[in-house]
């Protein structure tokens, strides 16, 4: 029987969620405060920022000082490249892992998701040997094929979590009307997981967005994105509060109103074949 919803727990579930919901946004809600105060204000008590003059200052210093249009083009160009080969390569293998299954297919998933638990610095070098060998460094080509590995895993995961709650007897009936394995996995099942790979996109786009070690380490100006924007205001002679939180805030704002606006696609995304 469903637990019947009171005025008073639903007012108490509502509280809660929005209690919780504040917390974790509120680093940055404070980011974007300080990026609105001028240094000398940025690093006073949190009730003296508050009541501090709001200025736009902090920008028109970063504006001055970096290339904002390049970096985010870069970030643009890093990211959804990276989600674009991604799932160029996770749509095949997550099909054949659901649909054609092995003995080890659970092992072969597994392996994939232990490389995410390698800490990155393990392979740094023999990374950045590569890249410097191969000319990559600094270049957009290199960092897509990075992003594109770091994600894959999780990438093939999330499709293959989706592919599994799709019937195996559509696509038989698929190859009963003749139907080859490009059409079947382009006119049949990619259409039927659209939810699932929207979530998949949308995440993998965040994840590349965000990603900042191998872009620190493997960039200096040509095709470094806004984690290296953001980096370039933290340097030896001390950490400029309020054009950090600025940088900061040109460099999440794109990725929040993208989760903003996606964020039923996600959810739903993220919920599809949770309920049998």
């Amino acid at each position: 029987m469903a637990r019947k919803t009171t005025a008073t727990r639903e007012a108490i579930t509502t509280v809660a969620a929005w209690t919780i919901g504040f917390l974790i946004f509120f680093p940055i809600l404070w980011i974007i405060i300080l990026s609105f105060k001028s240094e000398g204000d940025a690093i006073k008590t949190p009730l003296a920022v508050l009541t501090s003059d709001w200025t736009l200052h902090s920008y028109a210093e970063v504006q001055e000082r970096s290339n904002y249009a390049r970096h985010f083009w870069n970030s643009v160009v890093l990211s959804l490249g990276s989600t674009i080969v991604a799932l160029v390569i996770a749509i095949p293998a997550a099909w054949s892992m659901a649909f054609v299954p092995g003995k080890r297919t659970k092992d072969l998933l597994m392996w994939m998701l232990s490389t995410k638990m390698m800490p990155a610095v393990g392979v740094l070098v023999p990374m950045y040997l590569l890249f410097r060998d191969f000319g990559l460094l600094d270049s957009r080509i290199g960092l897509v094929g990075v992003l594109t590995l770091i994600n894959l895993p999780i990438v093939i995961w999330m499709l293959y979590t989706y592919f599994k709650e799709i019937p195996g007897e559509i696509l038989e009936a698929a190859r009963m009307d003749g139907a080859n394995l490009r059409s079947e996995i382009l006119y049949i099942l990619t259409p039927m997981a659209v939810p699932g790979i929207a979530s998949t996109l949308l995440l993998n786009v965040i994840l590349a967005w965000n990603e900042a070690f191998w872009t620190l380490q493997l960039t200096t100006s040509n095709a470094a994105p806004l984690t290296q924007f953001i980096a370039s205001y933290s340097s030896p002679e001390g950490l400029f509060y309020a054009k950090l939180s600025a940088a900061s805030t040109m460099a999440i704002a794109p990725i929040l109103i993208l989760g903003w606006f996606s964020q039923k696609q996600l959810v739903r995304g993220l919920t599809f074949g949770a309920v049998k």
